[in-house]
């Protein structure tokens, strides 16, 4: 038995009480998991420094010297402290404890060379030092001790448990010691010497024990270029081995629906993005093997128009398509949108959601299965056991992050051929994420804006403007334009926020009387029904405000909508301020954002205000959110496991990324089964990994 497989409660020092703590708060397991526990910073203990050499500056330093005395110290209220006096050549200062006098004074020892370390405070002219670390000189001098000393990861239960810094660290020096420090490397002694990386042995000794700065940062990258690198060729040996093994349908022909919309109905010239990504999704779609592609294109790119062209080649080929999205009102948009561009073809398109009478799912689910409905558009309505396909070909998921793994598998078993996938996202993905959540898609970007639209406008205002900002909104207004105001909803202080949003449209309708001007309202604490009808009333044209929580994000298209004015800007995180941008600019005409903040703003808000100012570029946006948040943020909820990473991180160490990636692609073309004898351990790492049931077996 591999010895790192061995249950954490036999390590010395641990026990069946301590092995259940770690097992619990840092999922530490086995003696590889606590290998595996990396420090999150270290602690410089190169350096020894004399008493005349002590600065108030509130650092930890450590100091080489003598007890010469130790006192007891009354406080009065029957409370003491014990204070000791430590020397060394140069001066002398005072150590002091509070707690465990007892056990503390009856420890130390007079006139021996000890060693303490901790936080330094000045009192007039003395230095002391509250509750230090000691060891004596000499064993100081022995022990596996490293200049630099690593803090690890901890939680409030294990420090009250007495599972310190120090007894981890001790910890960690009975497991070099029992396990001899002989761990197997696992990566190829060509890649290593290429990449000048040091061994595994000397990396996993020096992210623990560094000799040196300059070794921590070599035993840092090695084992983040690892972790990276075992990733990647899990994703792309998966990407392979469902182009081999997967058979696709293959679409031969381009046929009469594709071409008779693509000469005749098309609404606009397509931009270059979109017929790169077309051919892109064409040359997957005529292959032999199953697409599964990733198409990303901002707000307003035009992705539904490349969606139905796609679903227009899977009924040129005899195929069915399905086009599923998270919410009612996307699911309507995409079939209102994708009806009116389809109006002249004699295509059967349906839609399917909560809310479709039972009658009409009667002829959806016989027209599914006799072959006669060529587009069923709809939510997870679609994944329900009734609705069963006569030949699904092709498979459309909007928003792709809202939904879970299963969902998606169910809506595969739904076709004897595993379906073509396509799977769309109006929320720019940062690349670097995008290559280690989706890198097994293949990615296609719409990266450029239909023609004749315009760049939205994006301006900063504080609240001190508002009577500008409110003169402005008139003269669009008398332009015949309309304009959002958006109000943040955050969860926990809904009442608060349902406040904001009334005192709101309180004030903005007394600046805003009737008849002149007329006013919609819409938030979560409405009726369904009630929504609808304000927001029909507004896309409509028949009131020029539309005052609203973020319930508008996804989903609303009113080209004639020219302004987006959004409240307390600084409550938004930037993808949602992208996003609600997004809802205006849809027609012609100029539009504008107005983000309204107070005076007061943190670092992080005065980033996000100046990055919306200065790009629309919903990438660009994405890279500086990631800076921000990372990379759990980012995903939401349904992927939040996905980055459990142990040593690299996303956003700092993208380069590594990339050159793992690099590797992992050559290594992939030369031996994709890693048979040739110098992948002998690479292989046997990575059949080892992928047993484990890692959140990247489940991903796309």
């Amino acid at each position: 038995m591999n010895l790192l497989e061995t249950p954490i409660e036999y390590l010395k020092g641990v026990g069946p009480q301590r092995g259940d703590l770690l097992r619990k708060e840092l999922g530490i397991h086995k003696y590889a998991d606590l290998l595996n526990l990396f420090p999150n910073r270290y602690i410089d203990r190169t350096r020894y420094y004399r008493i005349n050499e002590l600065q108030n500056s509130n650092s930890e330093v450590q100091i080489v010297g003598k007890i010469i005395n130790i006192k007891t110290v009354e406080q009065g209220k029957g409370k003491s402290r014990l204070v000791a006096t430590f020397v060394d050549e140069t001066g002398q200062m005072e150590l002091v404890w509070f707690q465990g006098q007892k056990w503390i004074r009856e420890s130390l020892k007079i006139n021996v060379p000890y060693v303490i370390f901790g936080k330094v405070t000045q009192f007039g002219a003395t230095y002391n030092m509250a509750h230090p670390e000691m060891e004596l000189l000499e064993e100081h001098k022995a022990s596996l001790r490293s200049a630099m000393q690593p803090v690890y990861p901890s939680t409030e239960k294990l420090a009250n448990k007495g599972i310190s810094n120090k007894v981890i660290n001790k910890m960690m020096q009975q497991l070099f010691v029992e396990t001899q420090a002989l761990f197997s490397e696992n990566l190829p002694s060509y890649l290593l010497d290429e990449l000048k990386l040091i061994p595994k042995n000397a990396a996993l000794f020096n992210i623990h024990f560094p000799k040196s700065q300059d070794l921590l940062a070599k035993a840092q990258f090695r084992l983040k270029f690892e972790e990276l690198f075992f990733i990647q060729l899990q994703l792309i040996t998966k990407n392979l081995i469902r182009k081999h093994k997967i058979k696709g349908m293959p679409f031969e022909k381009v046929g009469e629906n594709f071409n008779n919309f693509y000469k005749n109905h098309l609404p606009f010239d397509l931009t270059n993005a979109q017929k790169r990504v077309l051919k892109e999704i064409r040359n997957d779609l005529g292959s032999n093997a199953q697409m599964n592609r990733l198409l990303q294109g901002d707000v307003g790119s035009g992705k539904t128009i490349v969606a139905l062209m796609c679903m227009l080649l899977a009924k040129d080929n005899g195929f069915q398509s399905c086009l599923m999205a998270p919410t009612e009102i996307l699911a309507n948009q995409h079939f209102n949108g994708i009806t009116e561009l389809a109006k002249e073809l004699n295509i059967n398109i349906k839609i399917l959601t909560g809310s479709t009478k039972t009658s009409d799912r009667k002829i959806i689910h016989e027209e599914l299965e006799n072959g006669s409905l060529d587009i069923l558009i709809g939510t997870h309505a679609l994944l329900e056991d009734k609705v069963q396909f006569h030949n699904l070909g092709l498979a459309i998921i909007d928003e792709q992050h809202r939904f879970g793994v299963e969902q998606r598998s169910k809506l595969w078993g739904k076709a004897p051929i595993p379906p073509h996938v396509l799977v769309m996202t109006a929320t720019p993905i940062p690349r670097t994420l995008a290559m280690s959540l989706y890198g097994d898609l293949d990615i296609s970007v719409i990266d450029e804006l239909p023609p004749g639209r315009k760049p939205i406008q994006t301006v900063h205002r504080y609240d001190s403007n508002r009577l500008k900002v409110w003169k402005f909104l008139k003269d669009e207004i008398s332009k015949g334009r309309q304009v959002y105001i958006v109000y943040p909803l955050i969860q926990e202080s809904e009442k608060m926020d349902y406040k904001d949003l009334m005192d709101g449209y309180e004030s903005i309708s007394r600046d805003f009387p009737l008849p002149q001007y007329s006013i919609s309202i819409v938030h979560g604490k409405m009726k369904p029904a009630d929504k609808d009808e304000e927001m029909r009333r507004f896309s409509e044209g028949k009131t020029n405000i539309m005052v609203a929580t973020t319930v508008i994000e996804v989903g609303v298209n009113v080209p004639n909508a020219s302004v987006m004015v959004i409240e307390s800007a600084e409550r938004f995180g930037l993808s949602q301020l992208h996003q609600l941008r997004g809802r205006v600019g849809r027609g012609a005409e100029q539009s504008y954002c107005i983000l309204m903040t107070s005076h007061k703003l943190s670092n992080d808000s005065k980033i996000r205000m100046e990055t919306m100012v200065r790009t629309n570029d919903g990438f660009e946006i994405s890279e500086v959110d990631l800076k921000l948040r990372g990379p759990g943020d980012i995903m939401g909820k349904q992927q939040s496991g996905v980055l459990n990473l142990q040593i690299a991180d996303l956003v700092k160490d993208k380069d590594i990324l990339q050159l793992a990636r690099h590797h992992a692609i050559k290594l992939l073309k030369d031996d994709a089964p890693m048979e040739k004898p110098e992948h002998a351990k690479l292989r046997e790492a990575f059949i080892e990994l992928s047993k484990k049931k890692t959140i990247w077996n489940y991903i796309s």
